[in-house]
């Protein structure tokens, strides 16, 4: 303490925190025209792969291996479906290429959007170099060289290979430091080179030397489930309450875009017919894609920019129980169906509209008392702190002269005074352990 206060000592620490402080700047200047020139040598890739791509989508693709044709790209199954909808090729191709152009957009711009607003840190500078370099290749990598022939320049194919060996382990970095941009536990950047071990996977597979299979029962796992295992020890250990916000947006979105993926794999193989190569189920695959790779700019943006602007613990519990409501009813609703039809099958000549009515019925007889007891196990399963502290609110400060009827979420009712005349003085506590209200003053 005695040689910090000396002026020779203090003047040295000073001098050495400024030089350091001009050396970040500087590092911070040369990142930002780094980013930008790499940004435009991408958006050069993105605009010129546009119409390639698009006339790659005009061709009808006759390949039995589905790894030879490009993504999206129309099979004759594909153009069956589209006869029989009365819709060409050429539409085919337009409505894709707007959709593949328009989520990349969306890259893009939230990616901008990240450096305008956070290029002072190097997190920020990071993220948004790692949007734009998926936005600039488009969705699977439609647009990633696609104008590529025999007469371009070497350094350019040479520039997008760059372009390719780079995108996984940026990816994976990301993935691993988002929000705080540290390696915490400090090995955790050796997750890196399993994202690049799965690159070299991808590419060996596109030439048969390892089977699809293999990649996708223990490569895949591996890979993502370690790298979720780092946010969960992350989340549990090292985050605090704006980083915990921000990645519940990001896994939010994440995880709404692999429902729609599910949902439709799951549709393809329950529901007969829609498997088939000409159905028009299949013209939709594309589409799903597309939604589930637009939810991560959104997410990524949010959790980022605006994580403060909704409650998204409110988002996850509204998602939570209206999820879980509509695949119970559905299930009944099923259930009711075909059993109904079965029991007034020989008993009444209309038994598919009599058992569709009762089904129905029993649906909008079971949704309200249904949602309220699921609202109830998951704020006591997965908010149990807020759960306790709105009961305990409960019991200390509502008054004894109302009859109780609460809602089970606090903050949407309160007290109803429901007593009779002349109950004024009386105390009735009917269910009140179970419920949630507001402190009313007495008339």
């Amino acid at each position: 303490m005695i040689l910090q206060q000396l002026p020779i000592l203090k003047h040295f620490t000073d001098s050495l925190r400024k030089r350091g402080g001009h050396a970040h700047r500087r590092g911070l200047l040369l990142a930002r025209a780094g980013w930008i020139v790499l940004a435009l040598l991408l958006l050069a890739n993105f605009v010129a792969s546009i119409p390639a791509y698009y006339k790659i989508l005009r061709t009808v693709c006759i390949s039995s291996v589905q790894v030879q044709c490009a993504f999206w790209q129309p099979t004759p199954g594909n153009v069956e479906a589209l006869q029989r909808l009365h819709l060409s090729v050429g539409s085919y191709a337009a409505y894709f290429v707007t959709l593949d152009a328009a989520v990349s957009l969306l890259f893009w711009v939230v990616g901008i959007l990240i450096f305008w607003r956070k290029s002072s840190e190097w997190t920020g500078l990071f993220v948004s170099l790692v949007l734009i370099l998926f936005g600039s290749t488009g969705i699977s990598d439609t647009l990633l060289g696609t104008f590529n022939t025999a007469h371009t320049l070497s350094l350019i194919p040479a520039f997008l290979l760059l372009i390719n060996v780079l995108q996984w382990p940026a990816l994976g970095a990301f993935l691993v430091t988002f929000p705080t941009g540290r390696f915490v536990p400090r090995w955790s950047w050796l997750i890196i080179l399993l994202w690049i071990v799965q690159f070299g996977f991808f590419w060996l597979t596109n030439f048969g030397l390892f089977p699809p299979e293999l990649l996708l029962l223990l490569v895949v796992p591996l890979i993502w489930g370690s790298t979720l295992g780092i946010q969960v020890y992350r989340y549990v250990r090292v985050y605090d309450a704006v980083q915990r916000q921000q990645v519940k947006w990001f896994v939010f979105a994440c995880v709404a875009g692999l429902s729609l993926i599910a949902i439709n794999a799951v549709l393809g193989e329950v529901v007969p017919g829609l498997s088939a190569a000409n159905s028009w189920y299949q013209l939709f695959g594309g589409t799903i894609t597309a939604l589930f790779n637009a939810a991560i700019p959104l997410g990524v943006g949010i959790a980022i920019l605006r994580y403060h602007l909704w409650d998204i613990d409110l988002i996850i519990n509204r998602t939570l129980v209206y999820g879980t409501l509509t695949v119970i009813l559905t299930g009944v609703y099923v259930g009711l169906v075909i059993g109904l039809q079965a029991l007034l099958r020989g008993i009444i000549s209309q038994d598919n509209s009599v058992a569709i009515v009762i089904s129905t019925l029993a649906i909008y007889v079971l949704f309200q008392p249904l949602r309220q007891r699921l609202q109830k196990l998951i704020d006591r399963r997965f908010y149990r702190s807020k759960y306790d502290a709105a009961r305990t609110v409960c019991a200390s400060t509502c008054w004894p002269w109302c009859r109780r009827r609460c809602s089970p979420r606090m903050s949407r009712s309160g007290c109803v005074n429901q007593s009779g005349p002349g109950s004024h003085g009386t105390t009735r506590h009917p269910r009140e352990k179970d419920h949630f209200c507001f402190n009313k003053s007495p008339p």
